[in-house]
């Protein structure tokens, strides 16, 4: 399927159900809002899949349940496999109107469950994985992953005299998918609801494996008021720290290129992750930024 093909879902085809509801997640959290508005497009028939991480500490709390659909928590490494047998199953069964998706953290999709991703994407199981990217590893008490942006603060990548808070790059699992051949694969921002709400309904239809990566700010991590969520992930894209893409058919998609970049200087000190840092290491992240995006215009589709 052509990620280019684009038929808007619209906010009035949406079920009224809600089948991700009465978690127990920080006020704010982007995470929740991106499972919540993917549930609503896959629908009451979604096979659900979560590792350890976030959405399964908020979302499994006996006796209650915040998933109305089927869902199961998987081993931390193994969200992609649990989800090619969940899937074998389906078939088993005859069930073809079922939609099978994952919600992993960007710790354990980047880091430790990049491998069963990989192999899932090598035997193009009919699955969506869905990570929502809030750039660490916030469960457990805001520690580095390899999604975490250079020189932001966490708990494992302090700032003092001798270390400026993360100094390793963030992982580029858009481009990483990409080159294991996935059949579709997108980057989205719980900022830009509409675009992520489109790329689900597009990654659930295709045949073969999906993948989205969807910023999804975390207030507690991140250092921003819990009103700010989505505020925060909209500017990340204005600034084009944040790309919009897509990648099917082996070609790359720009969805909306910002044009003039809005300040990051202000984006980024509004988060007290990013609050130490100089005016230098500014000009320095938007000097990364500037190079990222000639290779996107220069390359990508729009």
């Amino acid at each position: 399927m052509s990620g280019s093909s684009k038929t808007p879902i619209s906010p009035r085809s949406l079920p009224e159900e809600e089948f991700f509801i009465g978690h127990k997640a920080c006020a704010g959290c982007g995470g929740s809002l991106a499972v919540r508005l993917a549930l609503k497009v896959t629908g009451p028939r979604s096979l659900v899949a979560v590792p350890a991480g976030c959405m399964s500490a908020v979302g499994f709390l006996y006796p209650q349940m915040s998933f109305s659909c089927n869902a199961i928590i998987s081993t931390f490494a193994g969200t992609a496999s649990m989800l090619s047998g969940m899937a074998a199953g389906a078939r088993a069964l005859g069930w073809r109107d079922v939609k099978v998706v994952g919600f992993a953290g960007d710790g354990g999709t980047a880091d430790i469950g990049l491998q069963a991703l990989s192999g899932a994407i090598d035997r193009r199981e009919r699955i969506l994985y869905i990570c929502y990217d809030n750039e660490g590893y916030m469960n457990t008490g805001v520690q580095k992953s390899g999604l975490t942006p250079p020189g932001a603060r966490t708990t494992t990548t302090p700032v003092g005299s001798t270390m400026r808070g993360s100094s390793g790059p963030k992982k580029n699992m858009f481009e990483i998918v990409a080159a294991n051949g996935i059949a579709y694969a997108a980057t989205a921002s719980v900022g830009y609801p509409q675009d992520y709400l489109d790329k689900v309904a597009r990654a659930a239809s295709v045949d073969g494996t999906a993948y989205i990566q969807v910023l999804s700010p975390c207030p507690t991590g991140w250092g921003v008021p819990s009103h700010e969520t989505t505020r925060i992930a909209r500017e990340a894209v204005d600034c084009g720290l944040w790309v919009l893409g897509e990648y099917a058919d082996g070609k790359h998609i720009l969805n909306r290129d910002p044009g003039t970049f809005a300040p990051a200087a202000e984006h980024l000190r509004t988060q007290g992750r990013f609050k130490h840092l100089t005016d230098e290491d500014v000009a320095r992240v938007e000097r990364d930024r500037d190079e990222q995006w000639k290779k996107i215009r220069d390359h990508w589709l729009r």
